[in-house]
């Protein structure tokens, strides 16, 4: 297959223009899932997912304190290293009980 010049810079345009518009697509991405200093925030729809528990049960760990969240315009967001702190304990608070009754 032979090419000539222009085509090839015709094609490599084209691609450039492509990846661009993914850059574009990503940035925009990231932006609305949001970060406080470079940490991933989610919301609660986030966390009901990723912990598989109803809104109530959300509510109380948020109420309890087990749970730091923030809000920002109204929102309610949590840090994933928060979270995953949450399940740690969550975790470890269990344990014992588990391996006491053995």
């Amino acid at each position: 297959m032979n090419i000539d010049r222009i085509e090839f810079i015709s094609w490599m345009e084209r691609i450039i223009e492509r990846f661009d518009l993914m850059t574009d697509h990503i940035n925009e991405l990231e932006k609305k899932r949001g970060t406080v200093d470079g940490e991933e925030l989610l919301d609660n729809q986030d966390i009901l997912q990723m912990l598989k528990i109803s809104s109530r049960s959300l509510q109380r760990y948020r109420s309890s304190g087990k749970l730091p969240y923030y809000t920002i315009s109204g929102k309610i967001y949590y840090k994933l290293s928060d979270v995953h702190q949450f399940i740690r304990e969550s975790f470890t608070a269990r344990m014992p009980k588990t391996c006491a009754s053995q």
